[in-house]
């Protein structure tokens, strides 16, 4: 192997081209047969946004794990794992525990409640205009910050298994992921989404339970040996088995990781497209079911991901990944090559190809859907469009959605950002701005629109100046194995914000100024409003007359 090795650091391919061209072409073209039936049945506003609300709940459990488990749970833990071990493990406990969350609090009463998007429940009881449009905003930052994860995902995958060096062909490959999100998005709507994402979360989890039981037979069954071997060629100085490898240096990197725990557990209940799976279910107990299934999938996952980072550690080394294009994201990859060569290579690698496509329109269509239900159709046109109308805005923004994703991927993929992180920051976004208004709304009968209001932007705004004068967009120090700062940008330093996640600040900050915008609110909250809230989130009763009109 110490032929694939050179070639591997000196940027070249991982197996075969042709092998990997040919894989990834069946996926795309299976999956794009499957988007196009599903089109056929898009006859309303409620097929193209919800799938019809016919969608079972183990079938929804299923398309919620493929929603989940992106690039980020299957390339970034992954690599995380394989490079600091105990530490990288982490996201995966965080992104599993936060499922509880959205279990208790939030499934049943958003499918109750809402109809098509996360700001049918917060301008429920409040004043719809300012509260649509900041919900809408908060989506679409949630939305940009998840698909620049995917983005630079599948450049950095793609760059690996065909031998693309040059920055160029690697923003070509970009481009001609999101040209695919975008097909996906403008012919299937939901119902093709969620047929991919089933088929997807299948193929993903079959193929990381291979790639798992091949390990173990390497070690014969034997934990204790495969961390001993993971351990024997770890970094330098790195102690993978216990916790500090990437998080224990110093105070400030224990206090970042307390702000990613927060972010990763209290995020997953405000990512606007988790929510917007629960409206595509007949009632709440099928809302409910489908999370239930969606835990034992996601957390059997995470069981198999922990042996696959290691075994990639210990099978792979830390060099090799951390030299090789994508770096971190590259060690599932590499150890498929070196469990089975070219074609298991070439099977994982579709199957991760197959997981970044299916979340970015799943995305996409989510981002699309709030513009153009809560923006276009509430605000601007004060409810006085066709459904067809709203159908074609959602559309059209998808395409613009589609096109900014692809910029920022480009700079995230020559960055060499772990996609793990970024997906990290969108939890901090969705868990600063959405979760505490959520929350505020469903529970607490005083609350306002000042309050939801000054609860949305503040997040919102606390989060990404903190993300933007951060170590994560500036100033953070160069890598020594890879030559180059992790920051988003290389050669300048105008960062003050000393942690790399800002949840530890953002999320609390956001709960005060939705409860100080409501004590000093002079409005007074709609007591009717707030009680037949309450009444539809808890029983469903009146949830079908919401869905009628």
């Amino acid at each position: 192997m110490a032929d694939v090795t050179v070639v591997a650091a000196d940027g070249g391919t991982i197996g075969s081209p042709a092998v990997n061209i040919s894989i990834f072409g069946v996926f795309v073209l299976v999956t794009l047969v499957i988007t196009f039936r599903a089109s056929r049945n898009n006859k309303s506003a409620a097929d193209y946004y919800a799938a019809g609300r016919n969608i079972s709940g183990t079938q929804n459990g299923l398309a919620i794990a493929g929603d989940y488990l992106s690039a980020a749970s299957f390339l970034g833990i992954a690599g995380a794992i394989a490079v600091y071990g105990y530490d990288g493990f982490l996201y995966s406990i965080g992104f599993l525990v936060a499922w509880l969350v959205a279990l208790l609090l939030v499934a049943e009463l958003m499918r109750n409640t809402a109809r098509y998007t996360m700001a049918d429940v917060l301008a429920f009881r409040m004043r719809q205009g300012p509260v649509r449009t900041a919900a809408a905003i908060s989506t679409l930052a949630v939305s940009l910050f998840y698909l620049l994860a995917q983005m630079a995902g599948a450049g950095g995958l793609v760059t690996l298994l065909l031998g693309i060096t040059g920055e160029a062909a690697q923003a070509l490959v970009v481009v001609l992921v999101g040209a695919l999100m975008i097909i996906y998005v403008l012919v299937g709507g939901m119902r093709g989404t969620t047929y991919v994402q089933i088929i997807k979360a299948t193929l993903l989890i079959a193929g990381a339970l291979v790639m798992t039981l091949w390990v173990l037979t390497k070690f014969g069954f034997n934990l204790s040996s495969l961390l001993g071997d993971a351990q024997a060629v770890a970094v330098e100085g790195r102690d993978v088995t216990a916790p500090g490898a990437q998080y224990g240096a110093s105070s400030t990197s224990k206090l970042d990781f307390v702000s990613l725990g927060l972010a990763l557990v209290l995020g997953t209940a405000g990512l606007p497209h988790v929510l917007m799976r629960f409206y595509t279910v007949p009632t709440a107990k099928d809302a409910r079911r489908s999370v239930v299934w969606a835990i034992w999938l996601i957390g059997i996952f995470y069981l198999f991901s922990l042996v696959i980072g290691y075994g990639a550690g210990a099978l792979v080394g830390p060099e090799r990944i951390l030299g090789a294009p994508g770096a971190v994201n590259s060690a599932a990859p590499l150890l498929a090559f070196e469990l089975g060569g070219t074609i298991l290579l070439g099977i994982i690698a579709g199957v991760a190809f197959a997981t970044i496509l299916a979340v970015v329109a799943g995305l996409t269509i989510t981002a699309s859907a709030s513009f153009a239900h809560d923006v276009y159709a509430s605000v601007i046109k004060k409810g006085r469009v066709s459904p067809n109308g709203e159908v074609k805005v959602a559309r059209i923004t998808a395409i613009v959605i589609g096109a900014v994703s692809i910029g920022l991927g480009i700079l995230a993929l020559q960055a060499g950002l772990n996609i793990a992180f970024l997906v990290a920051l969108a939890f901090a976004v969705a868990a600063s701005a959405n979760l505490p208004t959520i929350l505020y709304t469903l529970f607490w009968k005083r609350f306002t629109t000042q309050g939801a209001l000054w609860s949305m932007y503040g997040g919102l705004i606390a989060c990404i100046v903190l993300i933007l004068f951060s170590p994560v967009v500036s100033g953070a120090p160069v890598n020594p194995a890879t030559g180059l700062s992790p920051s988003l940008f290389q050669d300048v330093d105008f960062h003050w914000f000393p942690l790399n996640n800002p949840g530890i600040v953002s999320i609390p900050l956001s709960f005060f100024l939705g409860w100080l915008g409501t004590v000093l609110s002079k409005e007074k909250p709609d007591l009717d409003k707030n009680a037949e809230l309450e009444v539809r989130s808890l029983t469903g009763i009146g949830a079908e007359k919401a869905v009628q009109h």
